[in-house]
Formats: structure tokens, C-alpha cells, sequence
């Protein structure tokens, strides 16, 4: 089985990163996007791929680029904006579909509501499947391995240290956060899924060695590792990008519920919000990045509380983690497909041996 692989994006930051990590690894995606001399030259760079004209926002351009079998990679958001077309696409074509969001309201939405239309269709849905939230689901997965079946509750956790002067994150990721600044996002809570303001918990991991605070988030790990361990009570996912600040995230969770009773409130903090994410540069600062190391811890505790069993994982940076992420899990759909349809988390649709060694290819390794 070899199914053609369509990446749209390229033209950007992400995706460009995306498209030289699959030429790199002898792929041939088709490129695809609205503008042909960008997508030629980038081509040509990278070895005379093949592009196509389309527009990722209407579902009858995508739709004419994929069949059944063949994978579509999108690295165009902010998904709640832009994504929805392509995912449509792929399910009507009962394509495998992989994405770049990390946007909680958008996963959610291939989960609850395009999964059973992607079974119905024999479509494959992996959305997230990057920096956000692979290497947070595998961590999950290997820590319930060690725990056993006493296992009730895991906490996640994303950290980056090192880093230093300097923008950290791209424009699009910027615009990403911004979206979702405002919107509720969700949490697993004694066996369900319930809807919560981000940031609603604050605690502190051990990062090599040093205590480093980060506030819950909605991710993948929510609906994935209850999938891999049904005796689960609670999945929580925190975030220690914002270093000390977490405090006040954390504090001003309260504000999401006021908002929510204010549209017109939060349409305008939404606005200055992206005019301040549109002045930043498209790419973030490269000698940030290369100075950057990725950490990814997963807790497993009993009913009880009582620690179980604990893994971390190091990478690189993020943008290099996404990239070679999309890269392998395109290579590894289009010639061996995956298991099962509608939308799937990572260790479902591979495998958690295959996906540790794809990990490793992109250098997310276990921490001894």
C-alpha cells in the first residue's frame, strides 16, 4: 500500500519546515496551496516535487487532490479558522488526515463530531500530531505500561528550557493562542470529559531538577489515554511554557466564564490580541530555538495518589519535533496505512512500539 501524500502549508513557517522534512526522508508530497510561484519554487528546492493549485478553505478544492488511501497533511491554521475544509475533505474521501493544530476547541471537534462521520466514510483522522500533543500522549502511554491496571489518574506535562532572548514561537502560533485565548476548553474528570476554562489547575514537576510550575490545558491526552487504560479516572495536561507567569494564567482562568457571557467583550480582546500576535515575524528567532530543549514528563498515580510510575522525554525544540513528526507519521501512513478509522490518537493508529521508534526519528527520546 503507497498512497500519495498532499501537504498544504509549505508556504509557511511550519509547513515549510514539514515539506523539507519529508524530502528528507525520500518523500514526495504533492504541495499544494492558492499560490503557484511560491509553491514552484519551494518544489524545485526541494527536489522538483510536484504542486498543485488549491485553496485549503474550500472542501471541493481539497477534495480534488485525495482519494481514498492517499494522506493529507495540513500545517494551515488557526484551525478553528481555516482547518475545517481540509478535514472535510479527507473525510469525504476517506483519506488519512494528520495535522499541525494545537488548538483544544478544533481537536475537540474531530473527536466528538467528524470521528464517527470518518468511520462511517473509512477516513483516519490524526489531528495534533506534532509537538502538540504526541509526545504527550507517549509519555502517557509508556507511564500506564509501568503502572499496570492500578493506574487512575495521569498527569502531563510540556516544558522547554534553555531558549534566552528572543521570540520563541512563530506568527501562526501566536494567532493560534490567540484564538483559543478566550474559548472554554476541557479536562477528564472521574471518567468523563467535562468543559473547563483553561488554567482552571496549577502544579509544579520536577524538571531536571529544578521544580517548574504549568496550568492545565485541553490536548489530545484527554481522549487518548482513557482509549489506552478504560480503568482511568483522571487525565490532566499542563503547560509550563509561561514560567513564573503561570500564577497569574492561572488566576485570571476565572475571566472565561465572564467572557463567555460577553461576546462582544471577547471579540474585542480577541482583536487587540491578534493585531499584537500580527506584528510579531513570521519564524521564530533561531538562536532560540537551537538553545531549546523540549520535556515531556507523564505521572501515573493509584486511586489513592500514590506515584506509580513516572516518564520524560527530551527533544529538540518544538518546531523540529513537528515537522519530523508529520513527516514520519505521512511516510509511515502512505505505505503501511494505520489501524482503524475515524479520529484516532497516535498509539491507536500505530502502535506504541512503532510510535516510540518513530519518536526516536525525530529525536524524542526517554530520559533514563
Amino acid at each position: 500500500m503507497t498512497g500519495k501524500i498532499v501537504l498544504f502549508g509549505a508556504t509557511g513557517y511550519t509547513g515549510g519546515r514539514t515539506a523539507a522534512s519529508m524530502a528528507a526522508r525520500g518523500l514526495r508530497p504533492v504541495l499544494a496551496g492558492r499560490d503557484p510561484a511560491r509553491l514552484a519554487g519551494l518544489a524545485e528546492r526541494l527536489g522538483g516535487l510536484e504542486t498543485a493549485r488549491a485553496d485549503v478553505t474550500d472542501i471541493a478544492s481539497v477534495r480534488a487532490l485525495v482519494d481514498r488511501g492517499d494522506v493529507l497533511v495540513s500545517t494551515v491554521g488557526p484551525f478553528a479558522q481555516l482547518g475545517g475544509a481540509a478535514l472535510a475533505a479527507a473525510v469525504g474521501a476517506g483519506a488519512i488526515y494528520l495535522d499541525s493544530t494545537g488548538e483544544p476547541p478544533f481537536i475537540r471537534e474531530v473527536f466528538e463530531l467528524q470521528g464517527p462521520a470518518a468511520e462511517r466514510s473509512g477516513a483516519a483522522l490524526l489531528t495534533a500530531f506534532g509537538n502538540d500533543y504526541v509526545p504527550g500522549v507517549l509519555a502517557g502511554a509508556l507511564a500506564l505500561r509501568k503502572a499496570g491496571d492500578a493506574a487512575a489518574r495521569v498527569d502531563v506535562g510540556y516544558f522547554i528550557t534553555g531558549g534566552g532572548k528572543g521570540q520563541p514561537f512563530s506568527r501562526g502560533t501566536l494567532e493560534s493562542l490567540v484564538g483559543v485565548a478566550t474559548r472554554p476548553v476541557y479536562a477528564y474528570r472521574d471518567g468523563a470529559l467535562r468543559t473547563e476554562p483553561a488554567g482552571a489547575r496549577l502544579r509544579t514537576f520536577d524538571i531536571a531538577g529544578k521544580p517548574r510550575p504549568g496550568v492545565t490545558i485541553g490536548a489530545t491526552e484527554q481522549f487518548a489515554l482513557p482509549r489506552i487504560a478504560p480503568g482511568l479516572r483522571t487525565v490532566d495536561v499542563y503547560l509550563g511554557w509561561f514560567g513564573p507567569a503561570s500564577n497569574l494564567v492561572h488566576a485570571t482562568h476565572r475571566l472565561t466564564p465572564l467572557l463567555e457571557k460577553a461576546p462582544a467583550l471577547a471579540r474585542g480582546v480577541t482583536r487587540l490580541a491578534r493585531l499584537a500576535a500580527g506584528r510579531a515575524a513570521e519564524a521564530p528567532s533561531p538562536a532560540v530555538l537551537a538553545a531549546s530543549t523540549s520535556h515531556f514528563v507523564a505521572e501515573a498515580f493509584d486511586a489513592g495518589g500514590t506515584l506509580l510510575a513516572r516518564t520524560r522525554l527530551v527533544a529538540p525544540e518544538a518546531y523540529a519535533i513537528t515537522a519530523d513528526l508529520l513527516a514520519w507519521g505521512a511516510g509511515r501512513a502512505a505505505e503501511h496505512g494505520v489501524r482503524g478509522t475515524g479520529a484516532l490518537d497516535p498509539v491507536t493508529a500505530f502502535g506504541l512500539d512503532t510510535l516510540v521508534a518513530g519518536a526516536a526519528s525525530a529525536a524524542v527520546i526517554e530520559h533514563p
